[in-house]
Formats: C-alpha cells, structure tokens, sequence
C-alpha cells in the first residue's frame, strides 16, 4: 500500500498543467497534516512537477523531458531575472522556444516574433501588444510596467507579462548563461539514461526458491537477480555462488546477500562505474526514493556508455573540456613514452596570474588517462593523487607534461608525472587507479 507522502505525489501529478496548490489544500484534501503536504510538495518540486514562484505560488508544471532540458518555461525565467509577473499567471507553465530582442521597428520585429517565444524589450506598449497578438510572451526590462489593457490580453491569451528591473544586456546574459548551464548539466550521463527498465528486468521474490533461481536462468541466460518483496522494494541479490549446493526448495530470502548496493537513477553513470570496480559488482538494482526497483544497470552498460561519451562533442563547455581540447601529445621519444604540451591561457589562472591548483589537478589527472588508456588500453577510476611539490607557472605559459608508470598489474596502475616550463620541473604528482579494461 502506498504511503501518505507517496499518495500525495500521485495526487500532484494527476493534476491538470497550470493548476495551483497550496499546502493547505493538500493537507485537506488528502486528510494529512501540513508539515506531510509541505514534504510532498517540495518533493515534487525537486523532481520537476511544480514550480513555486515569488508572489505568484506553487503551480503545477510540465515535467520536461531531458532531451529537452536546454529549452525553459516561463516560470524558471521569472525565477533567473527576479521579475515580477504583471499578467498571464496561467501561462507559466509554458516552455519557451526561442528570445527575440526588441531593438528594432515595430514592423521588423513581428517578422522575428512568434508563437511560444519571448520578446525582450522595454517600455513599448505597443510591441507588448503586437507580442502577445502573435502568440509570444514579453519580458519587460528596465522595471517599467505596461498598460492595463495589455495585461488584460496576457491574461486571455494565457501568455505571460514579466518586468525585471535588469538592462537587456544583463538580461540576455543571465538567460544565455542558465541555458549554457543546462547543456553542461545534458552532457552529464545518468543511470536513467542506460538502465534496463523494470519491465525488461529479470528478479525474484523472496517467496521464492532455488528451484525458480534455475528456472529464471534458464530463461534469461543470467545467474544475478534482485530481489524484491511483495511491494517491489529491493531487498537482496543472489547469484550463483548463494546457490551453490543448496535444496531446491530452500527459500531464497534464507541465503540471498541482505541489503544490496544500489543506486538511483538520477546517478551519474562515473559515480557507478567507480562503485562497481571498488566493490567488486557485476550489476547494480536501480531504486526510487522509496527503494523499489525500477531496473538494473550492469558494467557492460556502464562501459559501453563511458567509451561513447568520451567520443562525443562537448557542447556545453567546463574547465576540464577547455583544458582537454587544449592538450596536445608531442613526438613520443619511444613507444613507451609520450609527452604532453599546454598552453595556461587566462581562465586556467588565479589571481595572482598563475596556474590555479584546481587547474593543474585536473591537467595531471588528464595527462595520466590518456597515458594509460595509450598503454594499458582502459580507463582508469582515481583511488588516489598525491601533488607534492609545485611552482607557480605564469600565464600563457607552455609546459611539458611527462607521464610515467611506475608500477602496474592487470587491475591497477601508479602513474608518476612531472611537468616542465622552459626545461625547469615545476610539478610533480602520484596517482594511484584502478583500471577498468576495455
């Protein structure tokens, strides 16, 4: 049976796009008490089913997709710029799909403004208007309100009317760099994204036996299985050494391994492929908030999705894409050296003008990657870095990175790097990895 919090996000979510709630209604309507509604609400709102606005409330909004997570509503716009929404409330739920700059005549600017878009300008009433006759939110800049009567026309069309007391520039910057933070948060790769769905997972309940455990491999030519109880909570794993020279008819809860590792789906697929390698697994159940099995993702899956990503553009640039792209191999001395040049370009800096640690962590810990995955063909999982000795590097300075391992087996490896200025050593650094093979 589900629970009261449980019970109240099945409510939120059944409710129509653009409804308000409050945690008053929740409470009376599901006959809860009010700190319980509050809980559920900010839940829901965590996982992207409401939205709570200053002075406007919490609404309903609709979940958006991750394929689709560059692309805003109305109401997170409000929430970037601080604005204040002066008509069509009832719209903000919306997703926006494109900005339109107001900086141009009226007639050229109903050539760029469209349906579901947002025109950014000031206070010009009648490009408010001619906004929202063509189907587009306004966002007005600068703090001046519009006339009543616009709003009056936001509030039939369902389209919002939104003044910030920022400058366009400002304005446009604030959006572009939300967006720019979205496509970063895109290229990160979840669990959600790979798992084997629930439907598609083989898994046994604890009423069963060691006799269903040979049945279920022999449909799915598997020998590990999560299993759950009678309300599909994760409650063990078993394998085939649990069920070596045991009865057929022993219960499998009697020799299952209690309390299993698992992971939600909103995991990142590096923080999996670090605990599967560290403890040993072959796959992990995949859990909601409540520890019921929504799948399973296995170190196949989670291999095949790192090779892929490590082949794919970036299109949401971090610090560590910038100094990856930045890095080049030089002519290696033999096949078993290789050596790296960098160029510290102004952002790599901190204020002093040289070489920010952050920086020269994640240049070390790049250099030894590629190394290994040129040697050892694999990929490697940091246990530890050790950076004992550095000196400052000026600004657009190139340094040589030479990496070097100092001791491996077939499941990991001490990589040792030195990095050079003008033939001077100003770093050195320990790593110590496990290996993932490829």
């Amino acid at each position: 049976m589900a629970t009261k919090h449980e019970q109240i996000l099945q409510y939120i979510n059944q409710l129509p796009i653009g409804e308000k709630i409050s945690v008053r209604q929740i409470a009376k309507a599901l006959n809860v008490s009010e700190g319980t509604a509050y809980r559920a609400i900010k839940d829901a709102e965590n996982k992207g089913y409401v939205s709570t606005i200053e002075r406007v409330g919490t609404i309903r909004i609709e979940q958006k997709k991750k394929e689709n997570i560059e692309k805003l509503t109305f109401s997170e716009v409000v929430n970037i710029i601080d604005g204040q929404v002066l008509g069509g409330r009832s719209g903000l739920h919306k997703t926006l799909t494109k900005f339109v700059i107001g900086a141009m005549k009226l007639e050229a600017m109903s050539k760029y403004t469209e349906a579901g878009s947002l025109l950014i300008v000031g206070n010009r009433v009648d490009a408010h208007e001619l906004a929202l006759n063509s189907g587009a939110a306004v966002l007005i800049t600068g703090g001046f309100d519009t006339e009543e009567y616009v709003k009056k026309i936001a509030d039939e069309k369902d389209l919002p009317v939104i003044s910030t007391s920022y400058d366009t520039f400002t304005v446009a910057t604030m959006i572009n760099r939300a967006v720019y933070d979205q496509l970063i948060k895109k290229e990160i790769i979840l669990v959600e994204d790979i798992l084997t769905s629930v439907h598609d997972t083989a898994y046994l309940f604890t009423t069963d036996t060691v006799q269903d455990w040979y049945q279920k491999k022999k449909e799915t030519e598997h020998s590990r299985f999560p299993v759950v109880d009678r309300n599909m909570k994760v409650v063990g794993m078993i394998t085939s050494k649990d069920i070596m020279e045991n009865n057929n008819n022993l219960g499998i809860d009697k020799i299952m391994t209690k309390n299993p590792i698992t992971v939600g789906e909103k995991t990142s697929v590096t923080s999996v492929a670090h605990m599967m390698i560290w403890e040993g697994i072959e796959i992990l159940p995949v859990v909601d908030d409540f520890n019921r099995l929504k799948g399973i993702v296995s170190r196949q899956d989670v291999l095949k999705e790192l090779q892929m990503t490590q082949r794919q553009p970036q299109v949401g640039e971090t610090i560590d894409n910038i100094i990856t792209t930045q890095l080049e191999a030089t002519s290696a001395k033999s096949p078993d050296e290789e050596d790296y040049q960098f160029e510290v370009t102004p952002q790599m800096t901190n204020p002093l003008g040289t070489i920010s640690y952050g920086v020269f962590t994640t240049l070390v810990y790049e250099v030894a990657n590629r190394y290994l995955r040129a040697q050892k063909k694999g990929d490697m999982i940091i246990e530890s870095i050790t950076i004992y000795f550095i000196k400052p590097v000026q600004l657009e300075s190139i340094i040589q990175v030479v990496p070097r391992i100092l001791d491996s087996g077939r499941k990991f490896a001490k990589i040792d790097v030195e990095v050079f200025n003008q033939g001077n050593l100003v770093g050195k650094a320990l790593l110590m990895s496990q290996v993932i093979e490829r």
